[in-house]
């Protein structure tokens, strides 16, 4: 399909690898498509390029974009648009564009494993009869670069790489967005998978208030929440412990009396034993009575899958990684998955305390790999030498001052149309479920906003689309959540109770 540039771009030359290599700084590729989405011909236009960050008046980065448009709306007023962002941080987009949201997705089987010849294939459940998506890759993911100043230098990387920095330029760079594409009267959602819910989390009160930008949706899948995650503590610890039941359910090792209820009628009993019992079972650590944490760790065990002599060993605080390790050590000596549990791998040896690899990531860069780099080519006639970046140098990123959580609740209050959506996959080992819900619980202590939450489970891992079954699930709760949140004409206020 042809395609034609549509605004003029400027070619600078940066080395790379000893390389000299053009990156187009601001242009923009249109290709026209056509799919069928829930049953309806949806036409669009894909627009793919480089749009500037700028810094003052001078671009100090290049952002690489797709935007799926919807061709026959005539007003753009009511046409919700969605801005989607993937984590690491240091993650390209591809991962939501190609296998969740968009109108194609990997060629993969009804479980999520690789399947050749790689490539797309039509996503009948995309978003894109309701919505117009914008997929965004930070700097140095996918094609997206720095630019050097004219004496050659680059820009310093605390510009980019920390999570203030990081919401601060992507908002600046979608209200560029916004204003060349003329969508500031449309309804505007961002969307974010794990490390991308803190991004969104932090967006929704930069644009607020740096861009004047207001919300109607910010959407995070599998958050990454760091205000718990990596932190240890009683808190921190307890919450996997739901996780461990849902993998050891999948990989039936539960007693039988567990085993033969359905996955969504055992978790709420552990959660409840999580939060009421663990967490202050944890907290008295070595003061804890000798009974007391025998108790508890026969009922972890109970609840995990895993001996109680190991739970003892470790003082009830077991870590997700040797959980990984050890949950099939004595059945089939696998390991599984840390994204996502029903993926097995094999370790050099079965002793130790963590896998030797990723069992789900291989799988999965083994699928996405091909099929983002033909399909930016060849469907949608981007060209350049660049190397797309799955994964990029980020480092050093800077983690201090994270209030995104209380930046989220003050957006909320600011914005009476703002509502929130979490969605989780029950064998994501990495961002759990149960902490997805935590973080829910923790945005807004008065809980005068809990309204406007909602939390949507799915039982497959990190990434819950590449399931076909959560694959369709997942996408009609965001068609939902859009419908529920459009303003339909209600003013932007608050009445007395």
């Amino acid at each position: 399909m042809k395609s034609f540039i549509v605004s003029t771009f400027l070619i600078i030359s940066i080395t790379l690898n000893a390389q000299p290599i053009d990156v187009n700084i601001d242009s923009a590729y249109v290709t026209k498509h056509t799919a069928t989405i829930k049953g309806t011909t949806v036409n669009y236009d894909v627009y793919t390029g480089m749009l500037p960050v700028w810094k003052e008046e001078t671009a100090v980065a290049t952002l690489f974009y797709t935007y799926y448009k919807r061709t026959n709306i005539k007003d753009v007023s009511n046409r919700p648009i969605v801005f989607s962002f993937n984590g690491g941080p240091g993650s390209a987009s591809v991962w939501m564009h190609v296998a969740y949201t968009g109108p194609k997705v990997l060629n993969i089987d009804d479980e999520g494993y690789p399947v050749q010849p790689y490539g797309v294939k039509d996503n009948p459940n995309s978003i894109l009869d309701v919505a117009d998506i914008v997929y965004v890759n930070p700097v140095n993911t996918a094609y997206s670069r720095m630019i050097p100043d004219a004496d050659g230098k680059m820009p310093d990387k605390s510009l980019f790489f920390g999570i203030n920095a990081d919401i601060s330029y992507l908002a600046s760079w979608m209200n560029t967005f916004v204003t060349r594409y003329n969508r500031w009267p449309s309804p505007k959602y961002i969307i974010g998978e794990s490390y991308g819910g803190t991004r969104v989390m932090g967006l929704a009160h930069e644009l607020q208030n740096n861009q004047w930008m207001y919300l109607n949706g910010v959407i995070m899948v599998s958050p990454a929440d760091y205000k718990v995650l990596r932190t240890g503590g009683p808190v921190s610890s307890a919450l996997n412990l739901p996780y461990y039941t849902a993998a050891a359910w999948f990989h039936n090792k539960l007693n039988n009396n567990l085993q033969q209820k359905d996955l969504l009628d055992v978790l709420p009993e552990v959660e409840t034993f999580a939060i009421e019992k663990l967490v202050p079972a944890l907290a008295k650590g070595g003061f804890i009575s000798a009974e007391e944490k025998e108790q508890i760790a026969i009922k972890m065990s109970t609840y995990s899958g895993l001996e109680k002599s190991e739970i003892l060993q470790h003082n009830l605080d077991v870590p997700t990684s040797y959980f990984w390790k050890s949950l099939l050590r004595n059945d089939s000596g696998q390991t599984i998955g840390r994204l996502d549990s029903r993926y097995l791998g094999f370790d050099k040896t079965e002793s130790g305390t963590s896998p030797d690899y990723n069992a789900e990531l291989t799988s999965w860069l083994h699928s996405f790999t091909p099929a983002i780099n033909y399909y930016i080519s060849n469907n949608l006639n981007f060209k350049t030498d660049l190397k797309y970046n799955m994964f990029g140098n980020v480092r050093p990123w800077d983690n201090e001052n994270d209030n995104v959580r209380d930046n989220l609740r003050l957006a909320m209050a600011q914005n009476p149309y703002l509502k929130v959506l979490i969605q989780s996959g029950y064998y994501d080992g990495a961002t759990t479920y149960f902490n997805a819900k935590y973080t829910m619980w923790q945005i807004d202590p008065s809980g005068k906003m809990k309204d406007r939450f909602s939390f949507k489970g799915y039982r497959s891992g990190h990434m819950m689309y590449l399931r076909s079954e959560d694959l369709k699930n997942a996408n009609d709760d965001l068609r939902d959540f859009i419908s529920n949140s459009l303003s339909n004409g209600k003013a932007a206020k608050y009445d007395r109770p």
